[in-house]
């Protein structure tokens, strides 16, 4: 039998924490918006910025599927939370923006995102601060 503990093995424990923490939020905004995991993300990418955003940037920044991006960028176009356009320089390209109605459900999203993530960081206690410094570490920024 292998020595290998696959539950001690830290790229292991990093995507179950991931998953778990994924999780959790997307309850809330699933239960509040009835958004979908692509779709917040897509949302959330898409408040970053004013000017449009292609698909493919969204698929690269998020690690998600294009297709998913896609059908995630659907449903938000339906639902009257993004527009979508072709690029005019690239017309291979889709590019998305929010709407106003968008930028509302953002609006409502981030102290809920604030505040589910400060209840996160209390689960540390007082290693919060060491934690995001070594995640940070760990993500190669400064």
């Amino acid at each position: 039998m292998s020595k290998f503990v696959l539950d001690e093995f830290l790229p292991y424990q990093l995507s179950v924490l991931a998953a778990q923490i994924s999780r959790e939020f997307s309850a809330l905004y699933k239960s509040r918006f009835g958004i979908t995991r692509p779709e917040w993300r897509v949302l959330a990418h898409l408040s970053q910025t004013e000017s449009p955003v292609s698909v493919r940037e969204i698929f690269d920044r998020v690690d998600m599927d294009k297709s998913k991006v896609s059908r995630a960028a659907s449903r938000l176009e339906s639902s009257g939370h993004i527009l979508k356009s072709v690029n005019p320089t690239d017309r291979r390209l889709v590019e998305l923006r929010l709407t106003d109605k968008g930028r509302a459900m953002v609006a409502e999203l981030e102290p809920l995102a604030r505040q589910f993530e400060t209840e996160v960081l209390k689960r540390l206690g007082r290693e919060a601060g060491r934690f995001r410094a070594n995640l940070n570490a760990l993500l190669g920024k400064k």
